[in-house]
């Protein structure tokens, strides 16, 4: 096995060790039907959205999850 390909499994490992934190760490989504027929988008708390905690979460989960499948695809290439 080369150098590249260990330095490539090693990055992989972190990004899924990462992948599993955040996903961990995200608070559950399931408002359910109460949530749709309450109207719970025109709360305060959904206008700042982008802003929250969940939703810096949620990019960084977009993130690593891209970084694991490019990762996959060159160690595939490599080997």
């Amino acid at each position: 096995m080369s150098a590249l390909t260990t330095v490539l499994i090693i990055l992989q490992l972190i990004s899924a060790v990462a992948i599993i934190i955040v996903v961990l760490i995200q608070s559950g989504k399931s408002a359910g039907l109460s949530g749709a027929i309450a109207g719970g988008s025109d709360t305060f708390l959904s206008r700042n959205k982008s802003k929250s905690r969940d939703a810096k979460l949620a990019r960084a989960t977009k993130w690593f999850g891209l970084a694991f499948m490019v990762l996959t695809l060159v160690i595939g290439i490599v080997q």
